[in-house]
């Protein structure tokens, strides 16, 4: 029985995390539970899974959670408390999976690995900002980290059975293209919250979301794919797949392509996660390619969207740069999502904190989270 810890247990990949355990009885147990706000779903998911620790990260919700909690389980409180409840499953849980929204992800990710736990990696923002860190706990920790997210799931299944990495020519993620593919400049100036919300093809947390809509969430990837499968920038591609079936793809040297197909269902790549490198029955329905329809490849419109050029130009200055985009994307989504600002003023912002940001590398946790707070404060005092 593999044991683990779930942060971010209320969101979408969490609640989906927990359909895979109830699919798999006397496969999993629970240890522990993180959630932000809502404390009414966490307290039923305790109760459910029998679960001994959980964490709220906000302090009034965590008032309503004592309340709501069943006798015996410890509450830890505050962004401090998940810290604390990652510390406390150390030697407890075999296993954390990662799905705490935005930056806030990364000092839990980096206290699990110390606990000696593997991850199942859905917080992309991580990576984005802290890859250098997480590689190097990694290798001191001896653990592994597996891919959550469906596109780079997809690339880590295809490279499966390889005779080595140096076989992959090109990483290809594939993009939806979100509620917005084929607009044009005019018509993106207006676009509303609601409208950018209404993704077609996947359900997801607001801020992933949005991030898809200006195909931000493309960038991030292009960005973790570096850290994920050691790739420079030019050997990564992005193509825009409407039906988001195939879910990315490996071009190899001999000119073969290889590609990891299913239902926009993200139980699929989180079973993966869990139970690497089994393949087992799971909730996530089938894939009938005779139902699919046409499946069809375009390349992405980087003069209406440009977050994906922003992406590949942090890449190309360095972490530091990096870290000041997911920071300025970070809060000018938040911003868009309190309707304070337009949706193409997303990326404008992003683009100057990419100007404004240092050249080089920053790799410790105190430096990465100085600058995100930097950047962010600026970004939200506008």
């Amino acid at each position: 029985m593999k044991r683990l810890l779930l942060l971010g247990s209320s969101g979408s990949i969490g609640t989906q995390t927990l359909d895979v355990v109830r699919a798999m009885p006397g496969d999993f147990s629970i240890v522990g539970l993180s959630a932000h706000r809502n404390v009414e779903l966490l307290a039923r998911q305790a109760a459910e899974f029998h679960v001994r620790y959980v964490a709220v990260t906000d302090s009034q919700a965590a008032k309503r959670a004592k309340a709501l909690l069943p006798a015996g389980t410890k509450l830890f409180v505050g962004a401090e408390g998940l810290l604390r409840l990652c510390q406390a499953c150390a030697g407890k849980a075999d296993m954390a999976v990662a799905a705490v929204v935005g930056i806030a992800g990364l000092p839990a990710v980096a206290a699990c690995i110390e606990g000696g736990m593997d991850i199942a990696l859905a917080n992309k923002e991580t990576l984005v900002a802290g890859g250098a860190l997480v590689e190097a706990l990694i290798a001191r920790h001896g653990v592994r980290l597996y891919p959550v997210d469906s596109e780079h799931s997809a690339i880590f299944q295809c490279m499966q059975g390889l005779p080595d990495e140096q076989a992959v020519r090109k990483i290809i993620l594939t993009a939806s293209g979100g509620p917005f593919f084929g607009y044009t400049r005019q018509q993106l100036e207006n676009v509303t919250v609601a409208q950018a919300l209404k993704h077609p093809n996947w359900a997801m947390g607001s801020k992933i979301t949005i991030d898809s809509a200006s195909m931000m969430n493309k960038g991030l990837e292009i960005i973790e794919a570096r850290w994920l499968f050691h790739m420079p920038p030019e050997r990564i591609d992005v193509v825009v797949h409407r039906q988001s079936i195939v879910h990315s793809l490996i071009e190899l040297n001999d000119n073969s392509i290889l590609a990891q197909l299913g239902q926009p269902d993200m139980r699929i790549p989180i079973q993966y996660a869990l139970v690497y490198p089994r393949r087992v029955a799971g909730p996530a329905p089938a894939l009938d390619l005779c139902r699919a329809g046409p499946l069809t490849f375009e390349a992405p419109d980087r003069e209406n969207f440009p977050c994906l050029n922003l992406a590949y130009q942090a890449l190309g200055k360095g972490s530091a740069a990096c870290i000041a985009v997911n920071a300025a994307n970070e809060a000018a989504v938040e911003l868009f999502l309190a309707e304070k600002i337009r949706f193409l003023d997303i990326p404008r912002i992003i683009e100057k904190a990419l100007g404004d940001a240092p050249n080089g590398d920053s790799s410790q946790l105190y430096d990465i989270l100085a600058l995100d707070t930097a950047v962010r404060n600026s970004v939200l005092r506008r």
